[in-house]
């Protein structure tokens, strides 16, 4: 008997090692979320959603007392995989048909943005003198899905730590301005929800920032942003692979650690639950409360987003990557924005 016990709690130990570790960070992402969504009893804050607030309350607390100790790896699970659950239950809020609406066309402007967006980065990068690393990966930052792809880059070209450190710090930023942006700019732009969820989902940048940019268009919006995103999501694959066999060829390889881009399983979950309720009839007794905990988790992730965003990294290289990071930005915009102007 004695035996037995000990092998059962061998066994429960790494698990409460790890929740151990989580629990900080994660009790400081839902007490953020927990405030955003008190803040809104407040006249006049009501019209901010509670992911606007989450970011912010986050972004104040890092900038201002820096990174809480403990908190790390809670916050990192509120950024990675609580952010993909959310992600994924995303689709049992949409069908089949709703998916088919970002259409051919959809899918050709966001490949065409990428490509465009990446080609024109590392351009630019080589005329304003800005080190080919890093402009590589504020491209694929830009054109792809942030910190992922940074990652994935620096992974499959040998790139190095401080580049890609300084190009996550460098999108995030731009990428929340995006946030911030993109629902203001909806109105005097005369864009429908389907076209301003395209807009978002094919030019911003975060797989969280284009999520909830795209939910503050509706929830047209935010259906059509979160397949639009999820699409260039799925394109990061066959894009960095590219990457790293072209700098493999050339001779390009950095002197850091090689490896190969992770596979984005959130994205099946998404499609295996947008195919379930287009199968099924879910009632709404489980529908509700489920859209409402997306949004809860939606903020938890926001919050460590904000808990991430370092505006010291930002300045760290000096002006021109970060004009060139602004460029990126932009120039995905425009060339979106256009494209859906004249096609759609």
């Amino acid at each position: 008997m004695t035996s037995i016990t000990t092998g059962a709690t061998s066994r429960k130990t790494p698990l409460l090692g790890l929740a151990a570790d989580l629990a900080p960070g994660l009790a400081l992402t839902t007490g953020i979320a927990v405030c955003a969504y008190g803040l809104r009893l407040f006249p006049g804050v009501a019209a901010l959603s509670p992911m606007i607030l989450s970011v912010l309350i986050g972004a104040v607390i890092h900038n201002t007392l820096g990174q809480i100790a403990g908190t790390g790896a809670g916050v990192n699970f509120s950024l990675r995989r609580i952010l993909r659950l959310a992600i994924m239950l995303i689709g049992l809020q949409i069908s089949a048909q709703q998916a088919a609406e970002v259409g051919f066309g959809g899918v050709a402007i966001i490949a065409f943005g990428l490509l465009a967006t990446l080609s024109a980065t590392l351009l630019v990068g080589r005329a304003l003198g800005v080190p080919r690393g890093v402009a590589l990966l504020i491209g694929v930052g830009t054109s792809i899905c942030g910190a992922s792809a940074i990652v994935a880059a620096k992974a499959a070209t040998g790139g190095e730590d401080d580049d890609a450190a300084y190009a996550v710090a460098g999108v995030t930023l731009f990428g929340t301005i995006a946030m911030f942006l993109y629902p203001a700019l909806a109105g005097p732009l005369h864009l429908s929800q389907s076209q301003f969820g395209l807009w978002a989902g094919a030019s911003v940048h975060e797989v969280a920032q284009a999520v909830f940019a795209s939910g503050q268009g509706g929830p047209e919006a935010l259906q059509i942003g979160t397949i639009a995103k999820l699409t260039r999501v799925a394109m990061m694959a066959p894009v960095i692979i590219a990457l790293g066999e072209i700098y493999d060829r050339l001779g390009l390889v950095g002197g850091g650690e090689r490896g190969k881009p992770p596979f984005p399983w959130f994205l099946v979950g998404f499609l295996a639950l947008a195919a379930l309720n287009s199968l099924v009839a879910i009632p709404v007794e489980v529908s509700a409360p489920v859209g409402a905990a997306t949004a809860f988790l939606l903020s938890m992730a926001m919050a460590a987003m904000g808990l991430h965003t370092n505006l010291r990294h930002v300045f760290s290289a000096g002006l021109r990557p970060l004009a060139l990071g602004l460029f990126a930005s932009a120039f995905i915009s425009v060339t979106v924005l256009g494209l859906i102007k004249l096609a759609l």
